[in-house]
């Protein structure tokens, strides 16, 4: 079996300037199998889903969160990274002055499964640092098309490392014993045809009609306009979502809606939608938010909400036509009355 260090060892012997990066993803591993350990105790590391302060999110800043967060940090400290965005922090931390990289990460994504022992993760984007002596944030501002690496950890059954270095997408396993990474797959590309959907449906009422018209043509299954039945799936945890659609394929859409809170959308930019989108592309999906690619975004501050839709590329592109062409009012709506058309 080939390790993640030995991956990256024979990916940054390519080209002189990625051992910084490589010897970033290492850091996030290492980082990532430390917290494996402490996810795995549960309970016998003491009430992890405590809430022990506010988050942006408004569900409570966990004890979990907290340790991750200080147990990533810790890791890049020793990395050649200048600074990190954490969603646990309101700004960017300081790291090594000069340092060539700066990290975007969410520690723990999905922490209100803490709990009852559902699907948990780590999201992290590496981007160049840009000039030094400037503003920390300013590296953040940037298109998600100019992330060096993106990836994900799941903590689940075993735990999955999912990783771009912008050459495919591998999979690489942690091996507890060991306390390493080892490659499982390589080059993941997403499936076509899967008849799956992820979306929160106790929210239809507030989505954008776009969204409301595509679900509703999953929805009608074979005697709608797609002529096929359709799953739903929902896990709670963006990470959980995205490694199912790149193993198996389908759908997942968290839109803005008419609420005050989630008129710009939920998930951050940054370090949720940018390195799900660079994972998903890489694997031949699409990623959007709606009317945009989400790596061609510009951010206008460092944890600034954004609507997510990715998946398959047709899928996608199926919900895309909706929000450009408009949807008609309910009961007008002629697009959905040929069954046999958009069955993507």
């Amino acid at each position: 079996m080939i390790s993640l260090r030995a991956y990256l060892d024979d990916w940054a012997s390519a080209q002189g300037d990625r051992a910084a990066l490589a010897a970033t993803l290492n850091a996030l591993a290492e980082g990532a199998a430390e917290l494996a350990g402490l996810i795995a105790e549960g309970p016998l590391a003491g009430d992890l889903g405590e809430v022990v302060g506010d988050s942006r999110d408004g569900d409570g800043q966990k004890l979990l969160d907290r340790r991750a967060d200080a147990l990533f940090l810790e890791r890049l400290r020793a990395a050649p990274v200048r600074a990190a965005l954490s969603e646990e922090q309101a700004e960017p931390v300081a790291l090594q002055p000069g340092a060539p990289l700066v990290v975007a990460l969410d520690p723990l994504d999905g922490s209100n499964n803490i709990a009852i022992n559902a699907p948990l993760g780590t999201i992290f984007s590496v981007l160049p640092a840009g000039e030094e002596g400037a503003d920390p944030a300013a590296a953040f501002l940037t298109q998600g098309e100019r992330q060096l690496a993106a990836g994900f950890v799941l903590f689940g059954p075993h735990t999955v490392l999912v990783l771009t270095v912008r050459e495919g997408v591998q999979t690489f396993v942690l091996d507890r014993a060991r306390g390493e990474f080892h490659l499982t797959q390589r080059d993941i590309r997403i499936p076509e045809h899967r008849r799956e959907y992820a979306i929160n449906s106790s929210n239809n009422r507030f989505w954008p009609l776009p969204v409301r018209a595509y679900v509703e043509e999953c929805v009608a299954g074979r005697e709608g306009p797609r002529g096929a039945d359709y799953n739903t799936r929902w896990l709670g945890a963006l990470v959980g979502e995205a490694y199912r659609i790149l193993l198996r394929g389908g759908i997942y859409l968290y839109p803005s809606d008419t609420r005050p809170a989630y008129r710009r959308g939920r998930l951050r930019l940054l370090y949720e939608a940018n390195p799900i989108a660079l994972l998903v592309e890489q694997a031949g999906g699409a990623a959007i938010d709606g009317y945009h690619r989400i790596l061609e975004l510009v951010p206008e501050s460092v944890h600034q909400n954004v609507p997510l839709i990715f998946g398959s590329q047709a899928k996608v592109e199926r919900v895309a036509h909706l929000h450009a062409a408009g949807v008609p009012q309910a009961g007008q709506r002629p697009l959905f009355a040929a069954r046999g058309l958009f069955r993507s």
